[in-house]
């Protein structure tokens, strides 16, 4: 729009930035609680926050709880992932059991995490008896979800899952990468490592 591209307007000098900026988009699932909340290229977001901090996963930890998703910090965390998914999530379940969360997890996503010696519970999904994944999210079961999805419907379906940890006020996570960056959150949450600054503070800090 002005006529140049964005690297004409910025110095060409590196400058350090001593913090770090997470914003998040949000979005009324709230208020559709039979949409599935995975993200797609025509969603319509209702606002955005931002999470600034001195560290990644403080500042992603505090985008979440402004976008109203605050992460627990204790108890269990369910995790059922696309095969795809698997081998990323590993790094996550093994963060998780050592800040102390108990895994709950659905047969096949149990099974992997089982071969890497990693402990969980089984979750069972709908049609695999009771009480299943949303009887335990309605009793207070389960604190978080992470749950990737597989694509397509029928039996592979999982968007029941995640309408169920929305209309519970369960936080849920859909990707990897989240994941990731759940576990890096809640690390320096629980480690006591947190801070409060005005915006003036971190710039003058530049």
């Amino acid at each position: 729009m002005l006529g140049k591209k964005i690297k004409d307007l910025v110095e060409t000098s590196e400058k350090e930035i001593p913090y770090f900026g997470v914003k998040e988009a949000v979005f009324p699932f709230n208020m559709f609680p039979d949409v599935d909340p995975v993200l797609g290229p025509e969603m319509k977001s209702t606002g955005e926050v931002l999470g600034i901090a001195s560290s990644f996963g403080l500042s992603f930890y505090k985008a979440q709880e402004a976008a109203g998703m605050k992460l627990p910090s204790e108890e269990t965390v369910l995790i059922s992932v696309a095969d795809k998914d698997r081998q990323d999530i590993l790094g996550v379940a093994a963060g998780l059991k050592k800040l102390g969360f108990k895994i709950l997890a659905t047969k096949g996503t149990k099974a992997f995490l089982d071969e890497n010696g990693i402990e969980s519970d089984l979750a069972l999904k709908l049609n695999e008896g009771r009480p299943d994944i949303t009887d335990d999210i309605r009793n207070g079961r389960i604190q978080m979800v992470i749950n990737t999805p597989v694509g397509g419907k029928g039996k592979h379906d999982d968007s029941y899952i995640r309408k169920t940890a929305i209309q519970h006020k369960i936080p849920y996570i859909t990707t990897a990468a989240a994941a990731m960056a759940t576990v890096a959150g809640i690390e320096t949450v629980k480690s006591g490592n947190v801070e409060v600054k005005s915006i003036q503070e971190y710039h003058s800090s530049q």
